[in-house]
């Protein structure tokens, strides 16, 4: 990892991976599938240092969303996820929230990203990449050139991802 500083905490019902890619060279900082707890994320950006970029959602499943809206309205960040997550993140019964939560969490991203799209984010270059089977829209974000995969719920390390939910 050249520019990359990776950070991450558990958070959220479920125990759900939070993670931070930071820039080095321009001190942003990306947000992946900012589960929940959102107070507890922003305390974390403040012990990282740097600002805040933008958030990457790998689906649209509650938990790994729950703290979407609230970073969004106060850190002022763009959201980014896959065109065929769109449904999911906007219907809580679609993302299980309603029945897992007892809540209704829906999120509307600002940038819904193709097969292949190339994004230029914190500094560092991101391919989004379509690899649906957790969910109709899941996806994994490549930083090449740091050799980091963002994979959700899609790949779990030793295992392969979750297949079993709507």
């Amino acid at each position: 990892m050249k520019n990359l500083m990776l950070r991450g905490i558990v958070v959220g019902p479920v125990m759900t991976n939070c993670y931070f890619l930071k820039n080095k060279a321009t001190e942003e900082i990306l947000i992946v599938d900012p589960a929940a707890e959102a107070e507890r994320i922003c305390r974390t950006l403040d012990r990282i240092g740097g600002k805040p970029a933008g958030i990457l959602l790998t689906h649209g499943h509650y938990d790994h969303i729950m703290a979407v809206n609230e970073l969004k309205e106060n850190l002022g960040l763009p959201v980014y996820a896959a065109r065929e997550e769109k449904a999911m993140l906007n219907d809580a019964s679609s993302n299980l929230s309603l029945s897992w939560e007892g809540k209704g969490y829906t999120v509307d991203a600002d940038h819904y990203l193709e097969d292949g799209a190339v994004l230029e984010l914190a500094g560092f270059t991101v391919k989004m990449y379509l690899t649906p089977g957790h969910t109709e829209g899941s996806c994994c974000y490549y930083l090449e050139e740091e050799e980091v995969l963002m994979s959700g719920d899609t790949i779990f390390a030793g295992n392969c991802g979750r297949c079993d939910l709507p």
